[in-house]
């Protein structure tokens, strides 16, 4: 997709450091981090939603979430991580991209959500 940044990092025109990569997926640093270790896990596929994936894709997303485990220690996540994603607006959902947060590095709370 010609406007997605993280098209964009995936295809190299934006540069980033990535923590893992192979054919179904890459890992950086998150920009904006929420705890002592972010990182982001990007299926290489677009895709914005969960919704939108095919069989196949999902095929993938069990083999990327097998990968996350195997380098979480790599990534200094030795203690346990945290996987979010964000599903569309309500979810503070900001690149529509699908995508992983990675987090960890210290103990994390859980979030209070406030009742509408």
């Amino acid at each position: 997709m010609n406007d997605c940044v993280f098209c964009k990092i995936i295809d190299g025109a934006i540069p980033s450091k990535r923590y893992y990569e192979d054919e179904r997926m890459i890992v950086i640093a998150d920009i904006d981090p929420k705890a002592a270790k972010h990182y982001l896990a990007m299926p290489k596929k677009h895709y914005k939603l969960l919704s939108e994936m095919t069989e196949a894709d999902r095929n993938d997303l069990g083999v990327i979430f097998a990968t996350i485990a195997r380098i979480a220690p790599e990534l200094g996540l030795g203690n346990g991580y945290r996987l979010v994603i964000n599903q569309g607006d309500d979810a503070g959902q900001t690149v529509f991209h699908l995508h992983i947060h990675i987090m960890g590095g210290q103990v994390l709370d859980f979030p209070d959500l406030k009742k509408a």
